[in-house]
């Protein structure tokens, strides 16, 4: 029966309605683990809520500033890529001209080389046509001797006389020819 009074003593309080005693320990208890909560706590998480905070902004922007950096550096390389293209540009059009410049000299030099080239061309043909006269004349002395030989029916034998002949034959033929060409002109 003892374990019977027992159980309507506890059947006379309410669960949920604490007791008066348990009331006062629980609300001292609580009031401890807030002001501990408020007064140690809650300034630590403060802080950590502000560096977190700090860390994201100062992560922004560097990654902010990092960007700029890039955009300058990329500003930077395009501005370099254009002057290089300048100066192929311009390497470029001083090989042209240089170009131009070496064919012009080479052509020049072509062309007094050909001048050359006739020029010793027009003396050999000159030496070898003076050498064929030349020997021409013999032959053709030669030969009008031997005809005048055979027209007056003897040898003509004196060397003096054959080279007189000659040379008047040649003399009267050189004039025919220029007769001939002054009247032609």
């Amino acid at each position: 029966m003892a374990h019977m009074a027992h159980a309507i003593v506890l059947a006379d309080q309410n669960p949920i309605v604490p007791n008066g005693p348990e009331l006062i320990l629980g609300a001292f208890a609580f009031a401890v683990v807030f002001v501990a909560f408020w007064w140690k706590l809650l300034p630590n998480i403060q802080k950590t809520l502000a560096e977190r905070s700090d860390a994201i902004e100062g992560g922004i922007k560097r990654a902010e500033e990092a960007e700029a950096a890039a955009r300058a550096l990329q500003e930077q390389h395009r501005a370099e890529l254009d002057q290089a293209r300048q100066e192929a540009a311009q390497f470029r059009q001083q090989a042209q001209e240089q170009g131009a410049v070496i064919i012009r000299e080479m052509r020049e030099e072509g062309q007094r080389q050909r001048e050359a080239i006739v020029a010793a061309g027009q003396a050999q043909i000159e030496s070898e046509a003076e050498t064929v006269r030349s020997s021409l004349k013999q032959e053709l002395g030669t030969l009008a001797i031997d005809l005048a030989g055979r027209i007056v029916g003897e040898t003509v034998a004196d060397e003096a006389r054959q080279r007189r002949i000659v040379d008047r034959f040649l003399e009267d033929l050189e004039a025919r020819a220029t007769e001939a060409e002054q009247a032609s002109a």
